[in-house]
């Protein structure tokens, strides 16, 4: 069975920092295509970073424009975790984050394509 624990999300003043983190239950972060998604209350769950799994040809990844610049998506193979580094971080990023594994499908910024998911782990940025 799949399973994707978050965390590292917290209260942070904007143009701070912070770092997620997603752990696996299993070889899933270097065999599976792993995105971001961020959710508001009220509003559909959507797209925020993507990385192909280690098996692609090179190492892509993806980002939405509005965390384009500022976000970094990353794994360490080794402990089956991936990461979204967010910097420059903007009160419209508050959000709940979830991580989600799927098969290389290509459609990386759509959230059908992930069968698993994690809980989330909040993010609030204040002004």
């Amino acid at each position: 069975q799949v399973r994707l624990v978050e965390s590292g999300g917290g209260l942070v003043q904007a143009g701070g920092s912070l770092r997620l983190s997603c752990t696996a239950s299993r070889r899933i972060v270097s065999n599976y295509a792993m995105g971001w998604f961020r959710q508001t209350p009220g509003k559909e769950r959507e797209f925020v970073a993507a990385i192909t799994p280690i098996t692609s040809i090179g190492d892509r990844r993806y980002w939405a424009d509005s965390v384009k610049g500022r976000f970094t998506v990353s794994r360490n193979n080794a402990k089956d975790t991936l990461y979204l580094q967010m910097n420059s971080l903007k009160p419209e990023d508050s959000a709940v984050y979830y991580c989600a594994a799927g098969d290389d499908s290509g459609k990386y910024y759509d959230r059908a394509e992930y069968p698993y998911w994690g809980q989330g782990t909040q993010v609030t940025v204040s002004s």
